[in-house]
């Protein structure tokens, strides 16, 4: 099977282009915050995460566009105006992750509310989130791997879009797609923790310690890093600190 993006604009609306990947991004967080939301009223919970929705969301994507000017500063340096153009694309999925939390741990202590029983719905949702929101990537005809000849599922780059060293080349690892399906999985075995009330420091480790594996077995494959540290992409450096921790607080959940 071969994927070819049709292209990253779905519309226009008087003359101002809207693309593919804001819509898909907004259905994930809808997505997400309904399945958030229904996992934490499941607990006792209230109408607290649609409340906070909102914010995360502003939060979430400020962090992430902060982020990635960070690790790409030697482009936005001498053009610091870019970085408020969003709509040239540059978001991490890290930046979310540690903007938002910062967010919750000052929350959850505002309001006298135990951080990971507010963590641990949210979780589900931002999983089956990320499995739907990467499918924006392969609209805009990113976040793939290395190239690649045979295999069941290939996706086609446009010679535009190809990396230089890589201009011969005509298809690629769908990376977009094994992230995606790797996500949903994390959310299918969320799910299954959840429904066995497991608590909640396991749930939102659990959580963490599955999606820095998947990052670190997806990042092997992509070719668009960047920022390297010892010619190892950041994302895995990231992902690495992240399962350490995420794991001690599986093994001491279950102590």
């Amino acid at each position: 099977m071969i994927l070819v993006s049709p292209g990253s604009e779905a519309f226009q609306i008087f003359g101002l282009s809207v693309y593919w990947y804001g819509i898909i991004m907004a259905f994930a967080i809808l997505i997400g915050t309904f399945v958030a939301d229904w996992a934490y009223k499941k607990r006792g919970g209230g109408e607290l995460i649609l409340d906070l929705m909102p914010w995360l969301v502003l939060v979430g994507f400020v962090g992430a566009r902060i982020y990635y000017c960070i690790l790409n500063w030697h482009y936005y340096i001498s053009r610091p105006l870019s970085v408020l153009n969003v709509r040239e694309g540059g978001l991490s999925i890290h930046g979310t992750l540690l903007a938002c939390m910062i967010f919750l741990i000052f929350y959850a202590r505002k309001k006298d509310i135990k951080l990971f029983d507010l963590t641990a719905p949210m979780t589900l949702g931002l999983a089956l989130a990320q499995s739907i929101g990467r499918w924006g990537n392969f609209f805009n005809s990113e976040a793939f791997g290395k190239p690649i000849e045979t295999g069941m599922i290939k996706l086609f780059i446009p010679k535009a879009l190809r990396p230089l060293q890589y201009k011969s080349s005509e298809y690629f690892h769908p990376a977009f797609l094994y992230e995606s399906v790797l996500d949903f999985g994390i959310f299918l075995i969320l799910l299954w923790a959840f429904r066995k009330n497991r608590n909640s420091l396991f749930i939102t480790s659990l959580y963490f310690a599955l999606y820095a594996i998947a990052r670190i077995l997806v990042e092997t494959i992509r070719i668009d890093s960047i920022f390297n540290i010892a010619g190892i992409p950041v994302a895995i450096w990231v992902s690495v600190l992240i399962l350490i921790a995420a794991l001690w607080g599986v093994f001491k959940s279950r102590a």
